[in-house]
């Protein structure tokens, strides 16, 4: 019988500075201060949550409220001195703040709480399992539960000594990169945790039994590897149905499931994951050969998007995605604001009828934000035309779009020479400028009235010897006159019929941040841009098209999206 689980996510991650990726433990002595900051507003995100000021990132469903835990820095808007912060809510869109969860306070955590999940033991007692870092900085697993399970917010957590911590690493396991348990799952009698890891370069998920929850021991052999991956963290392995949208718990397992294992890759600073097979017998992780296993393996999100976690809720029978959304300004510049990180829209994830590869939608939720739409329809773009979306708020807006493409007989030929599993190359080199036979044509996002500043959500379509290829962008090199900002043209190829000659476009627009979904979920991208023209009222929103072949906007709607309330 299957046991029913939850998990909340905690992760730790990187930086941007001067363009380039951080590793992700960088610590910022000199930008850290208990002294009140002024935080500025001119970027900060309307309806994504993040804390009042400082360092984030990263839930868990708990009678009837659901729980969101993340690492935050009291102290300053960069990492280091990281707590657990907790927020709560009723729909994952309206949170209230809640005093931290957890902090540093023991042998076994003395040196860092890191990240972990949570699962719901029998009875219904959550318990947390996460990463310590002991006085040796050595890395060891260790569990908390509530101090009051009465309280409907459990806002107090305790670490027993007595047991922790529940798994130290073996000589066979590197101390120093052994973190991020997983969600547990129940079968044969037995427990089950996963825990990222390396060995050199191999990325590795160690598989851990326990009967009881507290008594640990590693299994002969991993999870699941793959050479040349480098350290893996944020492990997450789950199970998806064949066929439909409903979610299933973690410990669901059976021919009517394939399951799904994510890694994020401290490497690449990117999550990628496969579909597969869960050999129970084996207790191993098989995956299909439908997608690489490795760096240019499938994503949740080719663009901002780390430490990615999921959970089961059970009141809505759906496994939901949370995934944090990273800086692309210096550190310097998130000391200046105040604030550093999002997390992206919560999405909801089920497996592709295709079965190849999984879906993603932001949570229904959501459209309790959404105010007065406006719609446009049925109207052409010629080559090197835009409409303008007026009437809506264009820098806190939900717009969903569908084009239509008379004809593909105009379809570029796809380069052999081009890589198939190198899609930002590809956007770089064929830019929403750059005139093509079918598109680019898409959305400009938070535009500036001269077109000085805009950030281009495109489709790009070519011609295999096979079939066809479409690309989808979302190129932050035009999305600010700002100086020192990484500004990357991310993009993924969607797999996608065209029989009928129609491509789906919807993008969340939150003054920063453009979250944007490909063939009703099929590719998502997420950017992370800096206008300082395209602001509040002076950010615009357009459809466009710079390829030869005319497109129809079919249908258009766009909704100003309101700022949620506080949660009483």
């Amino acid at each position: 019988m299957a046991v029913p689980t939850l998990l909340f996510l905690i992760t730790f991650l990187g930086v941007i500075n001067n363009g380039q990726v951080e590793a992700s433990h960088q610590l910022y002595p000199q930008f850290q201060s208990l002294t009140a900051l002024t935080v500025l507003q001119l970027h900060r995100t309307a309806f994504h949550f993040q804390p009042p000021k400082n360092w984030i990132n990263a839930p868990m469903y708990y009678n009837g409220i659901y729980h969101f835990f993340y690492q935050y820095n009291p102290k300053g808007a960069v990492w280091g001195n990281i707590i657990w912060g907790h927020s709560v809510s009723k729909d994952m869109i309206v949170w209230k703040a809640l005093d931290p969860a957890i902090y540093p306070s023991r042998r076994f955590d003395k040196n860092g709480a890191w990240s972990g999940s949570a699962t719901i033991l029998p009875n219904n007692k959550p318990i947390i399992l996460y990463t310590g870092v002991d006085p040796n900085d050595r890395q060891v697993q260790n569990y908390a539960v509530p101090a009051n399970l009465s309280d409907p917010y459990l806002r107090k957590w305790i670490k027993p000594a007595r047991l922790n911590p529940v798994v130290d690493p073996d000589q066979g396991v590197n101390a120093s990169a052994f973190r991020d348990p997983s969600t547990a799952w129940w079968l044969n009698g037995h427990w089950r945790m996963a825990v990222g890891s390396k060995r050199n370069h191999r990325g590795i998920v160690y598989l851990y039994r326990s009967r009881d929850f507290f008594h640990w021991v590693k299994a002969k052999h991993p999870l699941h590897s793959a050479p040349h991956t480098g350290m893996w963290e944020c492990p997450d392995f789950y199970p998806v149905l064949l066929s439909g949208k409903q979610g299933l718990d973690t410990s669901v397992v059976g021919k009517h499931v394939k399951h799904v294992l994510k890694v994020s890759l401290d490497v690449t600073r990117y999550d990628y994951y496969t579909v597969g097979t869960y050999l129970t017998g084996k207790d191993r992780y098989v995956p299909d050969n439908t997608s690489v296993d490795g760096w240019a393996g499938l994503r949740y999100d080719y663009g901002n998007f780390y430490a990615s976690k999921t959970f089961f809720d059970p009141a809505k029978k759906r496994r939901v995605l949370w995934g944090w959304v990273n800086e692309s300004d210096s550190t310097s510049d998130d000391v200046k604001k105040g604030w550093a990180g999002i997390q992206a829209i919560p999405r909801t994830v089920w497996l592709d009828p295709n079965q190849r590869q999984l879906m993603q939608w932001p949570i229904q939720e959501l459209e309790t934000l959404r105010g007065k739409n406006v719609q446009i329809s049925h109207r052409m773009l010629k080559t090197g035309q835009h409409i303008e979306v007026k009437g809506i708020t264009a820098a806190q807006v939900d717009v969903d779009v569908t084009f239509f493409i008379p004809s593909l007989d105009k379809v570029e030929p796809f380069n052999p020479s081009w890589s198939l599993t190198d899609a930002q190359l590809l956007c770089a080199k064929k830019g929403s400028k750059v005139q093509g036979g079918v598109g680019p044509f898409g959305l400009l996002a938070l535009a500036s009235r001269n077109l000085e500043e805009y950030t281009p959500v495109f489709f790009r379509i070519f011609k295999s010897s096979l079939k066809h290829v479409v690309l989808l962008c979302s190129d932050a090199r035009s999305s600010s006159l700002e100086n020192g900002l990484y500004k990357p043209s991310f993009a993924g190829f969607v797999d996608v019929d065209l029989a009928d000659q129609k491509l789906s476009l919807r993008s969340l627009i939150d003054h920063s941040v453009v979250e944007s979904f490909g063939a009703g979920g099929k590719t998502c991208i997420t950017s992370r841009v800096y206008p300082t023209l395209a602001v509040l009222e002076n950010a615009h929103l357009h459809a466009f098209n710079n390829g030869s072949q005319t497109i129809v906007v079919e249908n258009l709607n766009a909704w100003s999206m309101k700022k949620p309330l506080k949660m009483n």
